[in-house]
């Protein structure tokens, strides 16, 4: 092999309800790279969730739905690998020896680690939180995936998994050559066999990062205790019309420009929403609601919701009331995912020197 075959990877955890910014941040995106002919890889990530909250009650509903989700929206798993996590081990086994690799610092240094410890009491959390990032590396490592569509919130730990496969490649180096595997890459200005990709990031979107529409300020979260802070996929039309309607604004009329919409993050994220879900942008949509209130701008913006949302809506409903479909999925495509992880797993273990 000379150089490595192009292969997109992704992930959501099954925790909590979908809502329009895993759609527009992640599952569109997921969508869109199917269409584009490109081997790709999506993964209900329940070992992720484990360190969100250890016991779950719903775990098989919670993933049956992001299922759903990805399949609703138009992820065809005959054209794409769609499985849950802990159906394929070797995630876990890599993560393992990504464990091994990575440093206690590294992990220490992580921006999401930080907020979710608060700065203090880093000692009562699970060291599966502290370790995540080094589980994320395998989910992406073990398919040797190339590209992962990410949110702004998960760049750094793509830029861990980078370093810790560089690492895994540096110091396995001459044993990477000695099996015949890999591939001659420069990272920086430096030469490196390498087993491992430096995956790339895939981040863009007229709305990469959706906020609440109760606070501007604040990324949209199914964990907010308000539910009129969010459009989830399985609201109905009348539901998305009455979030869209309640959702907060200011006095002022839409600029006819983006750079108006500084300092006004409510604006902003309803623009971007409009751009997002109608294929445009930012430009486009401020050049036909410039100079309009918001009173105009807001029917436009339920009307279009409703349209491209409720049918998922529907369809998601429709597949959960059939969970042996969904399973059905998620048995192939774990089948599937286990066939290119083992493969993986075999060198990997071969380069360290395992005994098989």
């Amino acid at each position: 092999m000379t150089e490595f075959k192009p292969l997109v990877f992704s992930g959501i955890q099954p925790t909590g309800n979908l809502h329009l910014g895993n759609y527009l941040g992640a599952i569109r995106k997921f969508v869109a790279l199917q269409a584009e002919d490109r081997d790709c890889i999506y993964c209900v990530v329940d070992l992720h969730a484990l360190t969100a909250q250890l016991v779950h009650d719903d775990m098989p509903t919670q993933i049956r739905s992001i299922t759903a989700a990805f399949l609703a929206s138009g992820i065809d798993p005959r054209k794409s690998i769609v499985f849950n996590q802990s159906a394929v081990p070797q995630h876990a086994e890599l993560a393992w020896i990504f464990n091994c690799v990575a440093r206690i610092g590294w992990m220490e240094r992580m921006t999401q680690f930080k907020d979710k410890t608060g700065g203090k009491n880093a000692e009562q959390v699970s060291l599966g939180l502290l370790a995540y990032p080094s589980l994320m590396a395998a989910d992406i490592m073990v398919y040797r995936a190339t590209h992962v569509p990410v949110g702004e919130d998960q760049k750094q730990h793509l830029e861990l998994a980078r370093d810790i496969a560089q690492k895994f490649n540096i110091d396995f180096g001459a044993h990477i050559r000695k099996q015949g595997l890999g591939v001659d890459i420069t990272v920086g200005e430096e030469p490196v066999h390498a087993y491992f990709p430096m995956v790339e990031p895939l981040i863009g979107g007229p709305a990469p990062r959706v906020m609440s529409l109760k606070d501007g300020t604040k990324k949209m979260s199914k964990s907010d205790p308000s539910d009129l802070s969010r459009i989830n996929l399985t609201d109905d039309a009348d539901a998305i019309a009455k979030k869209i309607r309640k959702a907060k604004t200011d006095p002022d009329a839409l600029p006819s420009e983006v750079a108006g919409l500084a300092g006004r993050p409510e604006a902003a994220n309803l623009v971007g929403i409009y751009a997002a879900l109608s294929d445009s942008t930012r430009e486009k949509v401020l050049e036909q609601f410039g100079g309009q209130q918001f009173s105009a701008f807001k029917p436009a913006l339920v009307e279009l919701a409703v349209n491209v949302l409720s049918p998922i809506g529907e369809e998601m409903r429709r597949l959960l009331d059939a969970p042996e479909h969904i399973d059905a999925v998620l048995r192939d495509g774990g089948a599937r995912a286990r066939e290119i992880a083992e493969k993986t797993m075999t060198d990997v273990r071969d380069i360290i020197g395992f005994v098989r």
